[in-house]
This record gives structure tokens, C-alpha cells and sequence, in this order.
């Protein structure tokens, strides 16, 4: 706990010296993963209140106790009504100008703050502004991202033994999500992707009805959650044999993932991971095909800064965690999805992602 209490400081700190550039006594947080990442605390309700002076952690009366068990050095203020203990605690502070979290609010929640506080001016921080708050990860943080990908890997081995002709992508799933949670994790990252055939060409797709063939690529996203913290990986199985256009694919993705993969260390550009994956798959005559970007962070979220797109500005920063997931999708026909993630270090990379990404036939 002496450890946390030394990162939440820090994390702090930060704040305030976001708040100095941005002219504000205080910065409003509603973001819940923002919250926790600041405070410890982890409910499903709250605000958050820094100023230079304190640190008010507001819940209603069902979070109080918790509140107080999950942080230390920071006020925990019972409120009967949100809106109405964020203008008693501002108004207490004596803040002039409230910075407020935007993507973390309503046009609703902004007009009856905006109404309620009177004399206190509101200025929107923005994403940009916070500049990648959670996109550093402490050792600890590492190891909480090291444990949900142990789980993970342990459910989808265990897993692979039912994908099999036959056998509904409903049925995959459910069993992946089950062994996640005997794991240990805390639940899902999302919604678990089992897509067979020609739903593997929907990025997101969502598991179906639809049964397994003897020639289908089967695409299974899946993820764990272990002390708030989110796995995220990718893998693409063949089940009996594949044609030559599908392993012709697999490589052609394979070396898209790999190469973007080596390229990753502190000080790469962002936009370069996403351009040395989709030069490879252009070469390779399937750059149509793929439609997303090449990655992205991990934490609190299971996406997060940085972003790695031809249309991000940043670099990669020691301690990032992020992934690198290429993919090919045919419409009509198949798609393929490899994803790892990796930890940004000074002179390369971590790969914490456990399971190979080698053809696999099942």
C-alpha cells in the first residue's frame, strides 16, 4: 500500500500541474477508471474533486465504507445528491474556475452543473489536455496486465479442445468465458469474439449460431480483467485443412504482425508501428482489407492511449503497454486477426502475451 500511495502522489501532482496550465483551482473527475487510477477507489459511482489543497473523493452512502478501506490521505464526502455535494465541496474549496473531465460527461450533467454552480466558471479538459494520464504503467500495474494474461491464456487452452465441426461459435465462447472467470479474473474485457467462416470477416464480430466446418479460419478475441487491469489478445485457428489462399493470408498477416512487432520500442512513432504493418499487407496485395488501425493501450481500459494509427501524432514511451493486432477481412468469406501485446521498454519490447502465433490447425 506504501508503494500505491507513492505512484497516486505522483499521480497527482501531474494533475496539478495540469491544472496550472490550464488555469483551473480544481479539475472535476467522473471517469471511473480515472477515478481509480487517482484514488484506489473502485465503485461503480463517484466523483473526484483535486485541487491543489485536497483530494475529495465524493460517493453516495453505499460506497462510503469502501471508500474509505480503498484510499488513504484523501477526504471522502458522503452525498445525498451528485451534483448537489460536487457544488458544496467546490464551493468549500473556494474554486474560481472548475476544470471538468468532457469525454466523461453529458450535455445534461454540464447544463445543471453549469446552472448549479453559479459563480464558478467551467473549463473543459480534454483528452488531449490530460495528455495519456494512465498511459505509463508502474511495476505494479505490469504485473496486475501479467496476471490477467496468464488467466486468459490458461482459459483458451483449455478451451481449444471444443473447436471442433459442429460445434456452435456460441458454444466457444461460453466455455472460454467460463474457464476465464475459474481462472480468477474478476470478469470479461468485453464481450468474447468467436467468429467462424465468413462472420470472421466481421471485425467485431459477435458470436452466433453459426457451427463450425472443417476448412474454416475461426478468429477468437478474448480478454480477463484481474484487479481492474485487462488482457487483450487475438488468436486465428484453422480447423482441418486450409486452401492455399488461407495460408497464403495467415502468412501475409503473420508478417505484418511480427514486423510492426519489432519495431516497437521508446521513441517509435506511433503512426509508424500502424505503417510498417499496412505497407506489409500492401505488398502482399491485401491492404483493402484491412480496416482498423494496428493498435492501441491497455490498463484500466481495454483501449487506451496510445493509439497506434496512421492518424496518430505521439511517440511510444517506456512503460506503455500496448497491442499490435493486423488483420485481413474478406467479406463474404474469412478474416484473420493476430494480436499481442507488448511493453514498451527503452531499447524494445516485452511481449507479454503468452500464446504463439503460429498457423495452428485444430
Amino acid at each position: 500500500m506504501v508503494h500505491d500511495s507513492i505512484h497516486r502522489e505522483s499521480r497527482l501532482a501531474a494533475i496539478h500541474a495540469i491544472m496550472a496550465v490550464r488555469g483551473v483551482e480544481a479539475i472535476l473527475f467522473l471517469d471511473l477508471k480515472n477515478i481509480r487510477y487517482l484514488t484506489g477507489f473502485s465503485g461503480s459511482d463517484a466523483a473526484l474533486l483535486v485541487s491543489e489543497e485536497q483530494t475529495v473523493l465524493l460517493v453516495d452512502g453505499r460506497y462510503t465504507t469502501q471508500a474509505r478501506k480503498q484510499t488513504r490521505r484523501i477526504r471522502v464526502f458522503e452525498y445525498r445528491e451528485k451534483v448537489a455535494g460536487i457544488v458544496q465541496v467546490a464551493s468549500g474549496l473556494r474554486v474560481k474556475t472548475l476544470g471538468f473531465e468532457a469525454a466523461a460527461i453529458t450535455y445534461d450533467f454540464y447544463a445543471i452543473l453549469l446552472k448549479k454552480l453559479k459563480s464558478i466558471k467551467l473549463r473543459a479538459i480534454t483528452d488531449d489536455h490530460l495528455g495519456g494520464l494512465r498511459s505509463i504503467k508502474s511495476r505494479r500495474e505490469i504485473a496486475f496486465i501479467k496476471r490477467a494474461v496468464q488467466i486468459s491464456t490458461r482459459a483458451l487452452e483449455s478451451t481449444l479442445p471444443i473447436v471442433k465441426p459442429g460445434v456452435q461459435e456460441t458454444d466457444v465462447a461460453l466455455e472460454l468465458d467460463y474457464r476465464i472467470r475459474q481462472e480468477g479474473a474478476e470478469s470479461l474485457s468485453f464481450e468474447t469474439i468467436v467468429a467462424s467462416g465468413e462472420n470472421a470477416a466481421l471485425p467485431h464480430a459477435r458470436p452466433g449460431s453459426r457451427r463450425i466446418k472443417r476448412g474454416d479460419l475461426v478468429v477468437i478475441d478474448f480478454g480477463a480483467v484481474y484487479e481492474g487491469y485487462h488482457s487483450d489478445e487475438t488468436c486465428t485457428f484453422g480447423v482441418g485443412r486450409l486452401n492455399r489462399a488461407q495460408k497464403d493470408a495467415y502468412e501475409a498477416v503473420k508478417e505484418a504482425h511480427d514486423r510492426a512487432m519489432d519495431a516497437v520500442r521508446a521513441g517509435t512513432a506511433c503512426r509508424e508501428i500502424d505503417g510498417i504493418a499496412r505497407r506489409c499487407l500492401e505488398k502482399r496485395g491485401y491492404g483493402k482489407y484491412f480496416s482498423h488501425g494496428t493498435g492501441h493501450g491497455v490498463g484500466l481500459d481495454v483501449h487506451e492511449a496510445p493509439r497506434l494509427s496512421i492518424a496518430s501524432n505521439g511517440h511510444l514511451q517506456e512503460g506503455m503497454v500496448v497491442t499490435v493486432e493486423p488483420g485481413i477481412y474478406i467479406p463474404g468469406r474469412w478474416g484473420i486477426r493476430l494480436e499481442d501485446k507488448l511493453l514498451v521498454k527503452k531499447d524494445g519490447h516485452e511481449v507479454l502475451t503468452r500464446f504463439p502465433k503460429d498457423l495452428r490447425i485444430l
